[in-house]
């Protein structure tokens, strides 16, 4: 689970800084970091060191997203971010990185609260990592029905666990159900309600 969202999200940090024009090490750049910066923040979090600091295998497979990212943009040409091939790896490594970090809240002890936040931050801290670099305003913070989709997949793998399942049923249902509601979100354009400023008088 974790490799696939180590190649999908460094595919998906890559093919938005090639749509930005950025040179071959800043392609590479915001690729492995778009991949690497949910999972070292959840490290920290539970007070571990990050794993691509412990060895090479997950820095390896996110760099084998960049060379993915590259092969697709050459064939694919404009239009990235709105392809297929860019929004369904997003949302499995969405998926897969809510999965991984939820357990890693589950088997640390968190509360119910503490494995919800750091599914999310696993799944949604690399694309908030790599819009900062692009001086964008975070993704997460403006598509409505992104962070919702981790948080409910997290709170069912807790759910699942807490019920007496197998971390390979909760990781299975989080990762599923996370999966389903991003696509969903994306073909139906759903979209969380948002606060209106009313005119003066």
């Amino acid at each position: 689970m974790n490799a696939v969202g180590l190649v999908a999200f460094a595919t998906v940090g890559s093919l938005k800084a090639v749509d930005a024009e950025f040179d071959v090490l800043g392609v590479a750049v915001l690729g492995v970091l778009t991949a690497l910066g949910g999972g070292a923040t959840r490290d920290v979090l539970v007070g571990r060191m990050p794993a691509m600091l412990q060895s090479t295998t997950d820095v390896g497979f996110a760099l084998g997203g960049v060379l993915l990212a590259v092969v697709l943009a050459r064939r694919l040409g404009t239009g990235l971010l709105d392809h297929p091939a860019v929004v369904v790896p997003d949302a499995v490594g969405l998926a897969a990185f809510a999965a991984t970090g939820a357990l890693v809240g589950v088997e640390a002890g968190a509360s119910p609260f503490g494995v919800v936040v750091l599914g999310t931050i696993t799944g949604v801290g690399g694309g908030l990592v790599s819009d900062v670099l692009l001086q964008r305003v975070p993704f997460v913070l403006a598509e409505d029905f992104y962070a919702t989709c981790a948080v409910t997949g997290s709170a069912a793998l807790w759910a699942v666990t807490a019920a007496g399942g197998s971390p390979t049923a909760g990781t299975a249902a989080c990762a599923g159900l996370t999966f389903a509601l991003r696509l969903l979100a994306i073909r139906f354009d759903w979209r969380l309600p948002t606060v209106r400023l009313s005119a003066a008088t």
